[in-house]
């Protein structure tokens, strides 16, 4: 088996070690996983990986090996993670998930012990601004309680509900928008062929049409639809859509069959999105060559961390593909995104999918991140963002600990 422990050396100014990694997990609108490195330095980082359970007990396991490595030495940490947990599933799901969390907090390390931005250690700025779009939904249409999709009474998914949760959205200085589109109507008359009846159909373009209208055409408008439909529901569906010019439709059919996947793409000229369901380049490799998407959104809390993303966004960019990362994460993991969209020269737009939580901007010591719909790039070492963590033991997950 190869062996990517520490068999290096370097200057002594640089010879720094790992003391410690823990975790919080805090309630927002999801469980955000947050990840702390510590160092003999003095010096701390912080990460998040994807929501969901597991992921701090796979971090805890971390520690039997990565405890008294180098954390300057980031790509080579998060291959050992993906070589010493091989067999533990190591080379996708929840292990790269967890990856991917402690790979930005050694970012975020290496920055500070380094004096530089992470955006510099991955290469390049590209941008100033990273521009947003705002996840939103009309009224309570969404909420997830316990890991499980609660839907709302039906008049919150009215089309005039719709348009004025995108109405109060632009007006905050957004410029592009996502709504969901999978609707309680989708499971009639069945909840699990996929199909989609032609009165379902008729209420989506009914919700599209409407907040098309309220904000013109000048605001980039999208939708997602978690994987619901079947092939050709969700062919049905993009033609039917065609018209409004959209920034793009998401996650149209489930994610594990590429072919249907890219089927979908190739049949309209409404844009497709897809990608945060696949872990490492390898997982996204043929869906970006065969051009199964127009535009990539891999997730880079969950595919592996800041580096693979880029990997990921070099294949696209070879076809011309750009990339909007997913994102659901704390401020933790949005600079993180940010950081990563100054580097990449195909990056379109970057999710923020808070909007209901009130205080994630005091879960940091810093101003408000989002002005009029963009987040500066900061100049501060690591990632340039502090926690606040009086706010993260306030709002840790029942019957855990903060850090």
């Amino acid at each position: 088996m190869r062996d990517y422990s520490l068999q290096t050396t370097r200057a002594d100014a640089r010879d720094v070690e790992i003391t410690d990694i823990k975790t919080a997990v805090v309630e927002g609108n999801f469980e955000w996983n947050l990840v702390k490195i510590e160092t003999d330095a003095g010096v701390t980082g912080i990460g998040e990986s994807y929501r969901g359970g597991g992921v701090p007990e796979i971090i805890e396991y971390t520690k039997r090996f990565l405890i008294g490595e180098n954390p300057l030495d980031v790509e080579r940490l998060t291959r050992y993670i993906f070589q010493e947990m091989s067999g533990h599933g190591g080379t996708t799901g929840k292990v790269v998930t967890a990856a991917s969390g402690i790979e930005v907090a050694l970012w975020d390390a290496a920055g500070k012990l380094l004096d530089l931005p992470v955006y510099q250690l991955l290469g390049s700025k590209y941008r100033d601004e990273i521009r947003m779009y705002c996840d939103c939904h009309a009224g309570e249409a969404y909420a997830v309680e316990d890991g499980a999709t609660a839907y709302a009474e039906a008049d919150a998914y009215s089309p005039e509900a719709y348009a004025a949760e995108a109405r109060r959205v632009v007006d905050m200085g957004f410029s592009a928008l996502k709504f969901d589109l999978d609707l309680p109507r989708d499971n009639d008359p069945d909840p699990y062929n996929g199909r989609l009846s032609n009165t379902a159909i008729r209420e989506k373009r009914e919700i599209v049409e409407a907040v098309r209208d309220e904000i013109g055409d000048e605001v980039d408008l999208a939708f997602d639809c978690h994987w619901d439909y079947s092939v050709e529901s969700a062919k049905r569906l993009a033609y039917e859509l065609e018209e409004f010019d959209l920034m793009w439709l998401e996650d149209l059919v489930p994610p594990e069959n590429m072919d249907a996947q890219t089927e979908v793409t190739k049949a309209t000229r409404t844009p497709v999105a897809t990608g945060e369901n696949r872990f490492r380049v390898f997982e996204l490799t043929d869906l970006i060559y065969d051009h199964g998407v127009d535009v990539l959104t891999p997730d880079p809390t969950t595919v592996g961390g800041l580096a693979e993303t880029l990997r990921v966004a070099d294949r696209a960019e070879e076809n011309y593909m750009p990339v909007s990362p997913h994102n659901v994460c704390s401020p933790v993991g949005t600079m993180a995104c940010v950081h990563l969209a100054a580097a990449m020269p195909n990056f379109d737009v970057l999710e923020f999918h808070a909007l209901e939580v009130d205080w994630w901007d005091d879960l940091h010591t810093g101003s408000d991140l989002i002005e009029d719909g963009y987040i500066e790039v900061p100049e501060e070492p690591g990632l340039g963002i502090e926690l606040d963590e009086s706010v993260v033991e306030e709002h840790v997950l029942d019957g855990t600990t903060a850090f």
